[in-house]
């Protein structure tokens, strides 16, 4: 083999790689959709997750198609925020008993109880 034929093949394998990684994410970032119905979350992170999967899918992006840096780099993103306002919201996240919290006990006075 030339040293034309391993920078080839090593440009492709890195091409790649990053499909599969703009590909996983894209999949973590529509299963993560079931974070976009709760109510605690702000509506410019439920917005900026779908802009991602607009941008990764659309033919129009900053870098060419076989460079996906540009699509990860987006996603990651809309993941980090939409799950930092989750977290942030007290949604679907486990308390110290391990129950799972829900948005309306997020909204409730400190030292309430469900009975009261």
């Amino acid at each position: 083999m030339d040293n034309t034929t391993v920078w080839l093949l090593l440009g492709a394998l890195v091409a790649l790689l990053m499909a599969g990684t703009a590909a996983v994410l894209l999949v973590r970032v529509l299963k993560a959709r079931k974070l976009l119905v709760d109510a605690g979350i702000p509506l410019r992170d439920k917005a900026l997750v779908w802009a991602a999967v607009i941008y990764t899918v659309s033919p129009v992006d900053l870098l060419p198609d076989p460079v996906y840096l540009d699509d990860i780099g987006f996603l990651l993103l809309a993941l980090r925020s939409l799950h930092g306002a989750a977290r942030a919201a007290g949604v679907g996240t486990r308390t110290a008993s391990g129950e799972k919290r829900n948005a309306a006990a997020t909204f409730r006075r400190p030292g309430a109880t469900d009975g009261a």
